[in-house]
C-alpha cells in the first residue's frame, strides 16, 4: 500500500459527493441490496476503510450497531460528525478487536488499494477473524481499467509497458490501485479458505457509459437500476465492470 499518497489523494477526495452521482450510485445501490439480504436485527458492523462513511452512516440510522476503521485523518472526521463510532487504523491489522467481535465485516475500499497479495491475503485474514458470519469485499477490475482507460480513454500506448503479454496490468509500488482478475479473486477466497455466497458484477455496464446514465430521466434511472440488479449476478458478466462485490461466508 502506497500510504503517503493515498492519504494525500483522500485529503483531496470526498467519498460521500461521488456516491451522489447517478452513475456512482449504482455501485452503492447493489452494494446495499445485497447486505440487506444478510443482516439482521442486532448485529455488529465492522465497516473497514470506511472512507467518510457513507455506508457505515445508513446502517448506523437503520439500527445496527456500526464500527468504522479509516486510515485517512481528513475521512476520519466526516464519520464521527455523522455520529458514528470510529477509528484511525487499516485493514492489515485489526488488532484493537477480539476474535468473532463483528457479525459482518465490510472491505470496500481496502482491497482497491493494498497492492500486494501478501497485503489482501493479511486484509482479509484480519476480516476473518474479528467476524462470526459474513465478509463484504469489493475489488477493482483488470478489464474496466484496460478498456476503459487503455483503450476508450486512449492511454494503451502509453501505458503499454505497465500491462504483461497476457493484458494484466503490472502492479507497481507507486500506483493508487490494485487491479485484479477474478482468477485472483478465487485465490484469495480459497488461500483463506471462506466459502462463497455470491459474487456479483457491482456496477455492470454503468462506468462505461456514465454521461448518458447521469443524465438520464427518474423513468429511464429507474428501469437502469432495475435491469442492472436483474443481470448482476449473470456469470458471463463477471469481470466486465469496474467492481466485483464478493460475499464470503466464514
Amino acid at each position: 500500500m502506497n500510504e503517503k499518497e493515498l492519504i494525500e489523494y483522500y485529503n483531496k477526495h470526498n467519498e460521500d459527493k461521488r456516491l451522489l452521482t447517478k452513475h456512482a450510485n449504482i455501485e452503492y445501490i447493489t452494494a446495499m441490496k445485497y447486505i440487506h439480504n444478510y443482516i439482521k436485527v442486532g448485529d455488529k458492523i465492522l465497516d473497514v476503510g470506511a472512507g467518510t462513511g457513507a455506508y457505515s452512516k445508513v446502517l448506523n440510522d437503520e439500527g445496527y450497531d456500526v464500527t468504522a476503521v479509516e486510515l485517512v485523518k481528513h475521512n476520519l472526521k466526516y464519520i464521527e460528525d455523522k455520529g458514528i463510532k470510529c477509528y484511525q487504523g487499516n485493514a492489515i491489522d485489526l488488532s484493537r478487536f477480539d476474535d468473532n467481535s463483528f457479525d459482518i465485516v465490510l472491505l470496500f475500499g481496502p482491497m482497491y488499494h493494498l497492492l500486494s497479495m501478501d497485503e489482501k491475503i493479511k486484509a482479509l485474514e484480519e476480516a476473518k477473524r474479528v467476524t462470526k458470519k459474513y465478509i463484504f469485499i469489493s475489488y477493482c477490475m483488470n478489464e474496466f481499467a484496460l478498456i476503459y482507460h487503455g483503450f476508450i480513454e486512449g492511454y494503451i500506448e502509453n501505458d503499454i509497458n505497465n500491462i504483461d503479454d497476457n493484458f494484466k496490468i503490472i502492479k507497481d509500488n507507486d500506483n493508487l490501485y490494485s487491479y485484479v482478475r477474478i482468477e485472483d479473486i478465487n485465490y484469495l477466497k480459497d488461500i483463506c479458505n471462506l466459502k462463497r455466497i455470491k459474487i456479483i458484477n457491482q456496477d455492470g455496464p454503468t462506468e462505461y457509459i456514465k454521461d448518458k446514465v447521469n443524465k438520464m430521466n427518474d423513468k429511464e434511472y429507474e428501469l437502469f437500476i432495475k435491469y442492472h440488479l436483474s443481470t448482476c449476478e449473470r456469470e458471463e458478466l463477471l469481470g466486465a465492470g469496474r467492481h466485483i462485490l464478493d460475499i464470503l461466508e466464514k
